[in-house]
C-alpha cells in the first residue's frame, strides 16, 4: 500500500511516500525558521500562508524522487491535529480534496502519533512493546506502548513541558528561534560546574514533570550575573544539566517499573546531543532507540508512516475532512 503523507500542523510542511512494503520511498520538507526568526516565535497566520505555496509544490517533489505519479497512491495522510488550527486546515483540505479527485480513502493522523511511532523508521526499528518519552513541543509524557493505538500514559508534564521551557530560557537569553537548538549549541560552551540549577521532581514518586520553576530559577540567575557571553553559555549548560537529568531518571525508572527493556525517544528534544549522550551512559541493560535526525522534528514521513499502519488496522477514513487543534491522544 502506497500512502501519501501530509504535515502541515506548525511551521514546518512535510511530504512523504510509504510503500507497507518498500518502506519511505521519498521526503521532502520546508522549514519556515528563517521567516518566524525575524518576530521571534511562530506567526500563525504567516505559517498558514506558507504551508498554502510550498505544500503542492512538495507533493510533486516527492512523487518525482520516487518516481510515481498520483495514480500510483493507494490512502492520504494528513495531520489531524493537534497544532495550529489555520495551518492544520491546509493539509486536511489539500489531502481531503486528492482523496475526492483520486478517489482514494483519506485518514487524519494524530501529530504526537506520528512522533510516537518515528522511531520506527529507523533500523533498527525497536520491537512493541516499550516505553516511550515524547518530548515534543508542549508535551512531555511517558507512555507505555504495547501496540500500535495501545498506548498508556505514565507521567506528564504539570505545567512547562521540556521544550517550550528550553525555547522561553533561550529567549531570557537573548538567543533567537528556535531557541531550543540555539541554548543547546550555546550550552556545548559553557561550564558545567559553574551553575547549578535544581531537578524539578527528580525524586518523586511518580513519573511526571514539570519545568517552570526550573524556568524562574534560570530568570533569577539570568539577572544576578553579569551579562557576558561565558556566564550566558555556563547558564545554559546548567539548564541544559537540569533537564536532561531529569527526562533520563524518569525514563530509566520508566522502563524498570514496566519491566520492559526498550526505551523510544522522540520529538524534537530527542536530538538534544546531551540527552543522547546521559542515556547511552546511563541505560545499562536497555535498549535506547531514536528517529533519525532528519525525522526528530515535524516531517511528513512519520505522518505517512503512521498512517499506513491505521490504514493497515483497517481505520475508517475519513468522511469529508476536519481538523483538531487540541486533541488527546489517550482520548483519541
Amino acid at each position: 500500500m502506497l500512502v501519501l503523507g501530509i504535515e502541515t500542523s506548525c511551521d514546518e510542511t512535510g511530504v512523504a511516500l510509504y510503500d507497507t512494503d518498500r518502506g519511505l520511498l521519498s521526503h521532502a520538507l520546508h522549514t519556515q525558521i528563517a521567516m518566524h526568526g525575524e518576530y521571534g516565535g511562530v506567526v500563525p497566520e504567516l505559517a498558514s500562508r506558507d504551508h498554502i505555496r510550498r505544500v503542492i509544490p512538495l507533493v510533486r517533489e516527492v512523487l518525482d524522487k520516487s518516481g510515481r505519479s498520483l495514480p500510483d497512491i493507494d490512502g492520504i495522510a494528513y495531520t489531524k491535529g493537534p497544532g495550529l488550527a489555520g495551518a492544520l486546515l491546509v493539509g486536511a483540505s489539500v489531502g481531503a480534496s486528492l482523496g475526492f479527485a483520486l478517489k482514494k480513502p483519506v485518514i487524519g493522523v494524530h501529530h504526537l502519533e506520528g512522533h510516537l511511532l518515528s522511531p520506527l523508521l529507523a533500523k533498527p526499528a525497536p520491537d512493541f512493546p516499550f516505553v516511550a518519552l515524547l518530548v515534543s513541543g508542549g508535551h512531555t509524557q511517558l507512555i507505555r506502548v504495547e501496540a500500535m493505538g495501545n498506548y498508556v500514559l505514565l507521567g506528564d508534564t504539570l505545567d512547562d513541558a521540556a521544550g517550550e521551557a528550553f525555547d522561553k530560557t533561550a529567549k531570557l537569553l537573548g538567543l533567537g528561534y528556535p531557541g531550543g537548538a540555539a541554548l543547546s549549541r550555546l550550552a556545548e560552551k559553557g561550564d558545567t560546574a559553574r551553575f547549578r540549577l535544581p531537578r524539578p521532581m527528580l525524586g518523586s514518586a511518580d513519573l511526571d514533570f514539570s519545568f517552570s520553576g526550573l524556568k524562574t530559577a534560570a530568570l533569577t540567575l539570568v539577572r544576578s550575573q553579569e551579562d557576558d557571553g561565558q556566564t550566558r553559555a555556563d547558564i545554559a549548560r546548567a539548564f541544559q544539566d537540569a533537564i536532561v537529568e531529569v527526562l533520563v531518571k524518569k525514563s530509566l525508572d520508566a522502563v524498570r517499573q514496566c519491566g520492559l527493556s526498550r526505551l523510544v525517544v522522540a520529538g524534537g528534544v530527542s536530538a538534544n546531543s546531551e540527552l543522547r549522550k546521559r542515556l547511552a551512559a546511563g541505560a545499562r541493560g536497555v535498549e535506547v532507540y531514536y528517529p533519525d535526525l532528519e525525522f526528530c522534528t515535524d516531517n511528513g514521513a512519520m505522518i505517512a508512516f503512521a498512517g499506513a499502519m491505521r490504514y493497515l488496522m483497517g481505520a475508517a477514513p475519513e468522511n469529508g475532512f476536519s481538523v483538531r487543534a487540541r486533541w488527546d491522544l489517550f482520548g483519541a
